[in-house]
């Protein structure tokens, strides 16, 4: 179990990687007033996607370490939530799939970094936090 809690801890970094990109693209759509395209729809859906990855690999970890180790402390039990509710919100530019490309772009946006906060936030739970 150690290689899934070893790509769950670098899949992290890839995410922002895809999170950075996204940022910088749809804040430049936004200002400029550009089209929402199909390299737009799937950099959300990459994003998105590449959440959902690490929070099944997290949620895999949690019940195999869980049962087979430490227990559940309650440590592990607040950074589970919280990445499924980054999860969530990572999706929510689907509900926006008919409005205009501006408010598309600005929307999008604002989900990448709402996402990133609450991984921020996620990550903080754990001992060791980010220095893991």
């Amino acid at each position: 179990m150690t290689i899934l809690l070893l790509i769950h801890s670098y899949l992290r970094w890839a995410i922002f990687i895809v999170a950075l990109v996204a940022i910088i693209k749809f804040a430049l759509g936004w200002l400029r007033g550009g089209t929402f395209q199909g390299m737009d729809r799937g950099l959300v859906s990459g994003f998105s996607g590449l959440v959902d990855l690490e929070v099944t690999l997290g949620i895999l970890y949690f019940v195999w370490n869980g049962i087979a180790q430490t227990g559940f402390p309650l440590f592990r039990i607040e950074h589970a939530v919280t990445m499924i509710l980054a999860a969530f919100v990572g999706h929510l530019p689907a509900r926006w799939k008919n409005a205009d490309d501006k408010t598309r772009f600005r929307n999008s946006l604002f989900v990448v970094i709402d996402v990133l906060i609450i991984i921020f936030v996620g990550v903080a739970f754990l001992p060791g936090g980010w220095s893991r």
